[in-house]
């Protein structure tokens, strides 16, 4: 991403609806399928970004965060992140089976990740057997607008393609539904006014307080489908899959 969009991030991360409100939802789903063997076990958020969601995963175990970028790396040292590294996540610099969680969320389907098969294996390698991870993507390649041009957006996922290519790479998806449903019909005609330069503000506008409060109480409300059995469509992907014990 470019720098502007890392310092935007830091900001809004800890304020801004969409972030709030998935967080909401990973933390169900957390709590749903995440059961660690030991007391203190080892997360890695991979694609750390600016830290924001690697310091509220502290809940759940001793986190490290990692990411390619040098502009993410120092905004989530200046957030507080405690145990960060600089690295690719197709090329993860940890020994196998080192982790009980790995989250990773919108990051593979970045430009700057060359192959994401070779990612999702190197996340298969490093979870221990029975270890879970929690990955959440954009969803339909249709839907590219504005915010996809300035996050450097190489591909949106199919949720089928998403768990087709998780097993491929040998984890065992418990969960995959898409997320954002509720303004998932608002998309397609805030992407045609990008097209005609109407608006081409990025996604990570700040509304007003009760209306941000209103959007996250909607995303956050759309946990509880989610776990019961999954969305039929959304503007995201989240999938919860876990490595054969």
């Amino acid at each position: 991403m470019e720098r502007e969009q890392y310092d935007l991030m830091f900001r809004q991360e800890e304020r801004h609806w969409w972030y709030l409100g998935m967080r909401q939802i990973a933390e169900r789903l957390l709590a749903r399928f995440y059961h660690p063997p030991t007391a203190r076990p080892e997360v890695l958020d991979a694609g750390c970004g600016s830290g924001g969601t690697t310091v509220w995963l502290e809940r759940w175990g001793r986190v490290t965060g990692l990411d390619l970028m040098t502009a993410a790396v120092e905004l989530a040292q200046l957030r507080g992140v405690k145990r960060l590294l600089r690295g690719s996540i197709e090329a993860l610099p940890f020994q196998d089976e080192r982790f009980d969680l790995l989250t990773s969320f919108d990051v593979l389907y970045h430009l700057g990740v060359r192959h994401d098969a070779r990612a999702l294996a190197e996340w298969a390698r490093v979870l221990r057997p029975g270890g879970l991870a929690l990955v959440r993507v954009a969803a339909h390649d249709w839907l590219r607008g504005a915010h996809d041009e300035a996050t450097h957006t190489r591909h949106r996922y199919h949720r089928a393609e998403l768990v087709a290519k998780l097993e491929t790479a040998g984890l065992r998806v418990e969960l995959a539904s898409y997320a954002n449903f509720l303004l998932f019909p608002l998309a397609p005609a805030k992407r045609l006014l990008e097209r005609k330069d109407v608006a081409g503000a990025t996604d990570l506008w700040q509304p007003p307080g009760p209306l941000n409060a209103l959007l996250r109480a909607l995303l956050a409300s759309e946990a509880g489908p989610i776990i019961r059995g999954g969305l039929p469509w959304g503007l995201s992907v989240v999938a919860v899959a876990r490595k054969p014990a």
